[in-house]
């Protein structure tokens, strides 16, 4: 019987690894003490495990390198995925943005479903162990090196190591220097979905404060970049959706520092929302500027806002010049900030950058390098903004890889 070593027991490798099963014996090895911790952190502890668009919202969630997934997804669509969970007890449902997520919100019940399909189908699972190196004859590996020191002998190796996000759940992208060594090709590595640093000194004061349904944006490099949607401001700067989803395309391009802005009132037209100031001011003519911006701001955030605009807040609403009127719309609309970095790899989801697709086949997942080889998951060079799609891909080229080991004579 043919033999299968999984190194890594993340979504990729887990899948892998139960495919594979159903035709060689096959093996886990995962470095922590435990399968799937990723798993486990996934959708902030909820488990967002695809997306329900179709396979074309897919695609284009990957951007540039989005095709090299259309057999992985023909092969096991977020459809194939739900039904595949339902089968071994987990059942799903949808939520805004198309998100998935188990009916239970607890991402321990997929990743206790997982475990125990693979002792099912008689998966070896080994922890507390990584890979060192291969141990290659010619074009093919025969044995996986351990630290312990050991070597397990094998016909077919899937290496789904993860790539270098959240490096304290075991991620600390070892897969790529590995790969390298093989000969393979690993474009620039870059945190992705990550919160994003900024220079202002006002920024711990507003420390868990969210907006909802405002705008951001950055120019850069002659590019806008903007998105619509909520954001929170972390200790050192911003995250939240549309912040973790810009990061995704500009940290690769950050070099010193980055303006961008925020448009608080993204709904409302300049115009629009300079008749709404006026008839605020004119109803409370009385009353603080402070006081009657709590109307269309935050609490928290109206110091800083008025910072910003150099308008007094102390200053009654019916004694505001129409000068500072059209400061306060501007600073509405144009809200500045100034993007120093990201918070790196440990608190990034995902990894940007990976293996070259050139260098793996699409419709297996097999190293064009080495034969018996199949390379899936986050250390391909694909990486998608938020809402699913990641986890997606992993357990579709896991999948792939999986199946395509038991095609093969033996």
């Amino acid at each position: 019987m043919k033999k299968t070593i999984v190194i890594g027991g993340g979504a990729a490798g887990i899948m892998a690894a139960i495919q594979s099963a159903s035709c060689s014996e096959t093996y886990i090895v995962e470095k922590m003490p435990r399968l799937g911790l990723k798993i486990l952190v996934s959708g902030k502890g909820r488990c967002n495990v695809t997306n329900a668009g179709s396979v074309d919202d897919l695609i284009n969630a990957f951007g540039r390198n989005g095709k090299f997934l259309y057999h992985a997804l023909a092969e096991f669509s977020n459809s194939d995925l739900r039904n595949f969970l339902s089968s071994i007890g987990v059942e799903t449902k949808v939520e805004r943005g198309k998100r998935v997520f188990p009916v239970s919100n607890r991402s321990k019940d997929v990743l206790n479903a997982l475990k125990a399909e693979l002792e099912q189908r008689n998966v070896r699972v080994i922890t507390g162990k990584s890979l060192v190196s291969f141990v290659i004859s010619g074009n093919n590996i025969i044995g996986a090196k351990l630290s312990d020191g050991s070597i397990l002998k094998g016909n077919y190796f899937v290496l789904a190591t993860g790539g270098k996000s959240f490096p304290g759940l075991g991620t600390t992208g070892d897969g790529f220097s590995i790969l390298k060594k093989l000969g393979h090709t690993v474009t620039p590595l870059y945190p992705s979905l990550v919160p994003l640093v900024l220079k202002e000194k006002w920024v711990p004061s507003l420390e868990g404060l969210s907006l909802r349904n405002v705008r951001i944006t950055v120019l850069l490099r002659n590019k806008k970049y903007t998105h619509f949607g909520d954001m929170v401001f972390t200790s050192k700067g911003i995250s939240g959706p549309i912040v973790l989803t810009l990061s995704s395309e500009i940290v690769p391009l950050i070099s010193g520092e980055i303006s961008a802005e925020i448009d608080f009132k993204p709904a409302l037209s300049k115009e629009i929302l300079e008749k709404r100031l006026i008839r605020e001011f004119s109803e409370n003519g009385k009353k603080k500027l402070k006081n009657v911006l709590t109307h269309l701001l935050p609490a928290r955030i109206i110091p800083v806002f008025l910072q910003i605009t150099g308008v007094s807040g102390d200053k009654r609403c019916s004694e505001i010049t129409k000068n500072e009127r059209e400061k306060l719309v501007y600073t509405f609309k144009h809200f500045p900030i100034t993007v120093t970095g990201s918070e790196g790899f440990a608190h990034a989801i995902i990894t940007k950058g990976g293996v070259s697709l050139k260098e793996v086949d699409p419709r297996t997942m097999r190293s064009k390098i080495i034969n018996n080889l199949y390379i899936v998951g986050e250390l391909l060079d694909l990486d998608a903004v938020t809402g699913g799609y990641n986890l997606q891909a992993s357990f579709s080229t896991g999948y792939v890889a999986g199946k395509s080991i038991c095609g093969k004579n033996e």
